[in-house]
């Protein structure tokens, strides 16, 4: 579970939009497990999801001409409680590797709240972000 494939999408600004590539993914059988979505300067947003079948996600969404691209991110499972975050994001800055974004998801069907991280050695800090996670729990 430290690493997963990430959808991301640059889609209009405009109403309804979102919920064609949701209702796109839903009618795939493609559960959302994390989501996040940033407005762009040129009127489009973009769209970062990880899936639980990005081959089948990508599938869908090209078939409906709403072409995505992949990346590999780093995930953590969190201990719930005060400084988790902190000292996760800490090791990752000790060892020199910059957090370019974050959000939030759930790990499939067991609920569990799961953290994305972009950054660029995604390796390294899935390795960083596992022991994180153990000296959290």
């Amino acid at each position: 579970m430290p690493t997963a494939r990430e959808l991301s999408i640059r889609m209009e600004d405009r109403p309804g939009v979102l919920g064609k590539i949701c209702t796109v993914l839903a009618a795939h059988g493609v559960n959302i497990l994390a989501f996040y979505a940033f407005p762009m300067p040129d009127k489009k947003n973009l769209v970062r999801l990880v899936v639980d079948n990005p081959t089948a996600a990508k599938k869908a969404l090209d078939s409906e001409g709403l072409p995505c691209t992949e990346a590999e991110v780093a995930q953590a499972r969190l201990a719930n409680r005060p400084g988790a975050l902190a000292q996760a994001a800490t090791k990752l800055g000790e060892a020199n590797i910059n957090i370019n974004y974050s959000y939030c998801g759930i790990e499939g069907s067991k609920g569990t709240p799961v953290l994305i991280f972009g950054v660029e050695d995604v390796g390294k800090a899935a390795k960083i972000l596992e022991q994180a996670a153990a000296a959290t729990a």
